[in-house]
């Protein structure tokens, strides 16, 4: 006989959960005594249940085995919803465990609305949010719930899972086998119709400028190895979404650069001029293609590999759909498609080259005032070879990063993309810097953004986490600020008018983490020195750029993908 809640531990432990995030409740006293008495688990406390979430989705990112986060029930739980919806957008591999209160204090069906303390219904809420939430009813079912919720969790399109139990079945006994000895793993296998090889061999004979478009569905489908076999067994440029920023190595000469509203303009007008474009992983939304979908279509042949079928010829229609998880796919693809590989597309790549040359990142923003963000991004990555990863927030900042970091063959690039939630990046670097330690990992957020989930500055303290912070200082919340310039008359409630910052550096003193700030260009390479002056000590430097300082390029909403600001003025309102 084995308690309930030991159980748990050590089943977590059998699938490869070394840390669990998570802030103590009530009704997960069990499950914490449990993991502090099992000892093979850190648990790794944080200060809101939003940054648990958010720190299990970078570990399960950058792992692949599901991370695990833990809160107590009523407003516990519901804190973790951003951070669940958050997995569930970026296909991040994720169990949610929440404590519920005991069966007999569950309101039912009664008309009411809660019987017991901190009682709610996660379930219904997380529901949508999820690829499966259930509430364990019996001792019983809990080993067999485990293990679907871990098993769903990787199979297909990555995503999360929560489980919630209820105290009293915490503190029960169960009969089973010890799950150190017996995890029961599962695996999912997929199938290719054969027909379709033909299709896209004759795809790629008849064109003269392939592109691919790399998503996050490639490192999601643990299928960078086959990728990247593929794209150079057959040579071809590849261009990327915001989540894939780190599918090739910067200087890599099959990289082409980021695609979308944001994009780097080269690699817009490169899509533009294409006649044949791979998607594999990519769900082709709104802020890759733009509002003019029938432009982004053309007359160019578009072949799309999704394991979801629903998301081939959604926005963009007349696609050749190939339905498969990516790894398997690739893996035949190098071989079906073998006698193309000395296919010789060096014109092609010659007119990207002079592409990226005319319309370089670093001379968009003009003459812009103060530190160039663009210019930044890249000295931050030229001294920052020893981070392991780029955890980067919501916001202008995100975009200057996307445009500009020089991501390297051995680093990670994290952001929220389909929930786009602000907060993300700090709570997002406790998971990478367990992941990944002892290897330092660099945060990259704007000052809203910061704010957002600033608290876990102490959880970086306590733990001894390496991480570096740049908090890319316009004071204003930038990215809306910029909308309402263009929509709103210069406006700017709550962006400007109503919205203050600290000094951060002075901020990150006070936890007992070295504060830097760099307000001109001349103070760039100092703080960047004492940025990496100590690899395994956490620092915040506070850059300074001008309020006004905007993030171009960006597509002309209404327009074609590649007529963008500030060239092009948009001829209708988008979503910022």
């Amino acid at each position: 006989m084995i308690k309930a809640t030991d159980y748990v531990a050590r089943y977590l432990y059998s699938r490869g959960v070394r840390t669990v995030f998570e802030l103590p409740g009530g009704m997960i006293t069990h499950l914490l005594n449990s993991l502090y008495e099992f000892e093979k688990i850190r648990v790794l406390s944080v200060h809101h249940e939003q940054a648990a979430a958010f720190a299990a989705d970078a570990a399960g990112r950058i792992t692949g085995v599901p991370g695990v986060a833990m809160a107590t029930s009523g407003p516990g739980a519901i804190n973790l919803l951003t951070g669940i919806g958050s997995c569930h957008f970026d296909s991040s591999p994720a169990v949610f465990i929440t404590g519920q209160v005991n069966r007999h204090e569950l309101r039912g069906d009664r008309a009411i609305r809660q019987l017991g303390f901190q009682e709610s219904d996660i379930v219904s809420m997380s529901t949508p949010i999820t690829k499966a939430s259930w509430q364990v009813r019996t001792p019983e079912e809990l080993p067999e719930v485990l293990k679907n919720a871990f098993d769903l969790a990787v199979a297909g399109r990555p995503g999360p899972v929560l489980v919630d139990i209820p105290m009293d079945i915490q503190n029960s006994m169960l009969d089973v086998p010890d799950p150190l000895e017996d995890p029961g793993t599962g695996a999912v296998a997929s199938s290719i119709d054969p027909l379709q090889w033909e299709q896209l061999s004759d795809a790629l004979k008849g064109a003269k400028k392939p592109l691919v478009l790399a998503g996050a569905g490639i490192r999601a489908g643990n299928a960078l190895e086959e990728f990247h076999a593929f794209v150079r067994k057959l040579g071809l440029p590849v261009v990327n979404s915001l989540l894939a920023v780190d599918v090739m190595p910067y200087g890599d000469p099959l990289r082409v650069g980021m695609i979308g509203s944001y994009a780097n303009r080269w690699a817009n007008h490169a899509l533009a001029s294409s006649d044949l474009l791979i998607v594999l992983g990519s769900r082709l939304d709104i802020r890759q293609t733009g509002n003019d979908t029938s432009f982004f279509k053309g007359d160019r042949v578009i072949v799309h590999v999704d394991c979801e079928t629903g998301e081939i010829n959604n926005r963009i229609p007349g696609c050749v759909a190939i339905v498969s998880e990516l790894r398997p796919f690739l893996k035949a693809a190098a071989e079906q498609l073998g006698d193309l590989a000395h296919t010789d597309w060096t014109p092609w790549i010659d007119e990207i080259t002079a592409l990226r040359e005319k319309f370089d990142d670093r001379l968009e923003l003009g003459t812009a005032t103060g530190i160039n963000p663009n210019v930044f991004m890249h000295q931050l990555s030229a001294a920052s070879h020893q981070a392991g990863a780029y955890l980067v927030d919501v916001g202008q900042h995100q975009m200057w990063a996307a445009q500009s970091i020089e991501v390297q063959a051995d680093q990670r690039w994290l952001t929220s993309g389909g929930m786009g939630s602000m907060g993300f990046a700090l709570p997002a670097a406790l998971g990478a810097a367990v992941a990944l330690a002892p290897r330092p990992v660099v945060v990259i957020a704007g000052d809203g953004a910061f704010q957002c989930n600033i608290q876990e500055l102490q959880t970086i303290v306590r733990n001894r986490l390496p991480v570096k912070i740049i908090v890319v200082n316009n004071h204003c919340h930038g990215m809306v600020r910029q909308f309402q310039q263009s929509y709103f008359k210069e406006q700017y409630q709550s962006t400007l008018w109503g919205y203050s910052t600290p000094d951060f550096a002075r901020v990150a003193e006070a936890f007992g983490i070295r504060g830097v700030s760099i307000r001109n260009e001349g103070e760039v390479a100092e703080g960047l020195r004492a940025l990496w002056e100590d690899p395994s000590e956490p620092v915040l430097i506070d850059l300074t750029i001008d309020t006004f300082t905007n993030v171009y390029p960006k597509i002309a909403f209404g327009r074609p993908l590649t007529e963008m600001e500030p060239d092009a003025q948009p001829i209708a309102m988008e979503s910022t």
